[in-house]
């Protein structure tokens, strides 16, 4: 059952006092006008009945069977025995029917109660209109309805009161159930929205975690890569500083130009976060770095004391998505950072970029040792950019020695999946 607000109850309370006040003007008006003559009750019972049919409309909406149940039961004896009162009962006969067709939680009762109290109310009135039938006529008797015809004015009066009798029940069984439809409808409305809303909440939090993933992930490569670089740099400037110092300086003019491209690159994904409107995240922003890149990336590793190679096999049919090319430049950027980090002095690399009708595959191979035994932030930035992009990344030790990075992508933009 629905909860009960307070304004419900309080409106239940004031319709039964309004019910029972005009109760009292009925049974008092139809007293002193005498509507059932010489058979008629006294109106201290009327006030009785009055009662007995306003305390249960207070509470209906908490108890809707027996409500109806109750008031059946009184109109019925109040009719049966002539309790001069005509209008509060049959309200409170309409609105008891309604209530239970409304606010029953148990559809079953609520069919079982109304069927029950309709067809009892009807076979009474069919034993009423046979007793009438069957009574002869007392043709001194003052409003007595004629019979005289195949459709007398007796027939016409029965059918009439059949008539307002199905339209009484069936619109108060009707108009019952058609509440109760809204008000389920209403309330699977209500939990659509708090469950839309809950959803709102949730989608909202994983897109500032999609946002601090991809955050973390674009300033590890910008800072650990150029950092990594700048730390090789130093090393070798200080080992050549005291024997060649036109070296030295060469080196040093290097891990000028590396911590100013740093610098660059984090103002550039700065002012990409700050931007108004942008909803797309780093991932989607403008950058010049691309496939093109590549070979600048190459040889910087070269120039940092890691010889490596690179090699281009086929030619694109279409300009890969942008998002595709900067993933794949920032994989082979963290493959050839780690590569000057854990393959040891002596090791080279092997940058190969291949190009086939419906991928793009980038492999960065290295000899030396395998690298970290432990997968670090950096393998999981390019696992994430590898699927971002739609694709499959291979990471892990070549059989043949060495560590090997290998990608492959869609190219085609409707195949990347942008999240």
């Amino acid at each position: 059952m629905a909860c009960l607000t307070r304004t419900q109850q309080r409106g239940d309370v004031i319709l039964a006092v309004v019910l029972f006040l005009g109760g009292l003007l009925s049974a008092v008006l139809s007293s002193v006008s005498g509507i059932y003559g010489d058979e008629q009750g006294s109106l201290a019972v009327a006030v009785v009945y009055v009662a007995v049919l306003a305390v249960p409309i207070a509470v209906r909406r908490r108890w809707p069977s027996v409500t109806a149940v109750v008031v059946s039961v009184a109109y019925f004896f109040a009719v049966t025995f002539r309790i001069p009162e005509l209008y509060a009962g049959n309200i409170a006969m309409f609105i008891a029917l309604y209530t239970v067709g409304a606010w029953e939680p148990n559809r079953r009762r609520a069919t079982i109660v109304r069927v029950a109290i309709i067809v009892g109310m009807f076979a009474w009135l069919f034993v009423v209109m046979f007793q009438d039938a069957t009574q002869p006529v007392d043709p001194d008797v003052e409003g007595a309805f004629s019979r005289v015809g195949a459709f007398s004015p007796f027939v016409a009066y029965q059918l009439l009161m059949i008539g307002v009798n199905a339209l009484f029940f069936g619109g108060a069984y009707y108009f019952g159930d058609r509440s109760h439809q809204q008000m389920r409808e209403r309330a699977s409305l209500e939990e659509r929205t708090a469950e839309l809303e809950s959803e709102r909440e949730v989608t909202a939090a994983q897109a500032v975690a999609l946002d601090r993933v991809r955050i973390a992930r674009e300033l590890h490569d910008v800072v650990a890569h150029h950092v990594s670089l700048m730390g090789v740099q130093a090393g070798v400037a200080r080992a050549v500083l005291a024997k060649d110092s036109e070296k030295a300086r060469e080196v040093l003019a290097g891990i000028e130009d590396s911590a100013r491209t740093s610098l660059h690159e984090l103002r550039q994904l700065l002012e990409t976060l700050r931007a108004p409107g942008n909803d797309s995240g780093p991932d989607t922003a403008p950058t010049t770095h691309g496939l093109t890149s590549i070979a600048a990336l190459v040889d910087e590793a070269s120039a940092a004391g890691l010889p490596a190679t690179f090699t281009v096999i086929g030619e694109p049919t279409q300009d890969p998505p942008p998002l595709v090319q900067v993933n794949l430049y920032r994989i082979a950027q963290e493959a050839l950072t780690n590569a000057r980090r854990h393959a040891g002095p002596h090791a080279t690399a092997d940058v190969r970029l291949r190009f086939d009708p419906d991928a793009i595959e980038l492999e960065v191979a290295n000899t030396g040792r395998s690298g970290s035994a432990t997968p670090g932030l950096g393998q999981l930035g390019m696992r994430e950019r590898a699927a971002v992009s739609g694709g499959t990344i291979e990471i892990g030790p070549r059989s043949r020695g060495g560590y090997l990075v290998r990608v492959r992508v869609p190219a085609a933009e409707s195949e990347v999946a942008h999240v």
